[in-house]
């Protein structure tokens, strides 16, 4: 939630904020405790580059076993994450989210895919700073997708629906379209269409008063009074940012095996707060089942204190149902060019 605690005085700064407003019958009205800024702009998006990266994002053609996409592991069904605790990549089956098994076992919970657009850098460690090189990691992972550039991009080249897609997109024939720059630029290209604006504190801040029920409107208030923002900074509700919050063991290093640096050990990025309730587990070894439980966590963490029935209440609230947009979701298709039947999910988690 946060990375260090705030004091009264914040706290109470933050409640007057509030309230220092009144509509025209003399009612107090409920105001942001930060100063309202809109998203950051994303870089603009080219369509047809985009819906080609949709494509290959859902096609177990990336995959040794033609079984395992990019979905597999970033599925719409779990908030762009696949709701384990850590994924199970090559080898896995079909079956995607809660339920699926196998021996390619990874070490990390899936990070989702919102708004990374507008970040500056990538992964639970931060080692990446490029949509387009990030696209290359799951790819050469023997635990992933155990398929390497060049045996995708041969395969690809044999399928004349993807060739002439590749040629269309990127205005160019035959291997000058389909090479390796495009096909990272495709990928990428759809990543940078998952933004999530359109909450309902969105519309909140954009003037409805009632877009917020009294319930979130507390969250909101306890959010920046336990200090949570100062880590979860509107109006990304996340900040560039690595820290230990004392979750898991010794053995993944963290943002420490990228810089060197003892002090970053066991230190993961700070994740955004939007669409959180669709990502669950929580933490960068999914350890923390639910919201609540993760809230509760870090508000122990901020405060030294469990979070009282009320608090929990309202801060799940504002987060769980305030900060959640899924209008930008990808269209899974039915059918790949490939030709290879699209991973499935097993069910689907009903949330409030």
């Amino acid at each position: 939630m946060g990375c260090a605690a705030t004091g009264w005085l914040f706290g109470v700064c933050a409640l007057v904020a509030l309230v220092c407003a009144c509509d025209d019958a003399g009612t107090p009205v409920v105001r942001p405790p930060w100063e309202v800024a809109a998203l950051p702009e994303a870089p603009v998006v080219d369509p047809v580059v985009a819906d080609l990266g949709r494509l290959l994002f859902y096609d177990p053609v990336l995959s040794r076993d033609g079984e395992t996409a990019c979905a597999t592991c970033h599925s719409e069904i779990w908030g762009m994450s696949d709701g384990l605790p850590v994924s199970i990549g090559v080898g896995g089956g079909r079956l995607t989210g809660p339920g699926r098994s196998g021996e390619a076992v990874m070490t990390r919970n899936a990070p989702t895919l919102w708004n990374v657009a507008l970040r500056a850098s990538l992964f639970w460690d931060g080692r990446e700073t490029s949509l387009e090189r990030q696209v290359s990691a799951p790819l050469h992972s023997p635990i992933e997708l155990d398929k390497s550039i060049d045996e995708v991009l041969a395969e690809l080249r044999t399928i004349p629906e993807y060739v002439a897609r590749f040629e269309a997109a990127f205005g160019a024939v035959g291997d000058e379209a389909l090479n390796e720059d495009n096909f990272r630029r495709a990928i990428a290209e759809l990543q940078r269409t998952l933004i999530s604006s359109r909450s309902l504190y969105d519309a909140f801040v954009g003037g409805d008063e009632r877009a917020l029920d009294e319930t979130m409107k507390r969250g909101m208030v306890l959010l920046a009074e336990l200090g949570c923002t100062r880590c979860h900074a509107p109006p990304t509700f996340d900040r560039e940012a690595f820290h230990d919050r004392g979750i898991g063991g010794d053995d993944d290093l963290g943002r420490a095996a990228v810089t060197g640096r003892d002090e970053d050990a066991r230190a993961f990025r700070v994740p955004t707060l939007r669409n959180a309730r669709l990502t669950e587990p929580y933490f960068h070894d999914g350890s923390v089942a639910t919201l609540e439980e993760a809230i509760a966590h870090e508000v122990w963490l901020e405060t030294g204190r469990a979070p009282s029935a009320e608090e929990l209440t309202a801060l799940a609230a504002f987060i769980g149902r305030g900060l959640v947009d899924r209008s930008r979701e990808p269209d899974r298709p039915e059918v790949v060019p490939s030709g290879l039947p699209v991973p499935i999910d097993g069910f689907r988690v009903l949330r409030p």
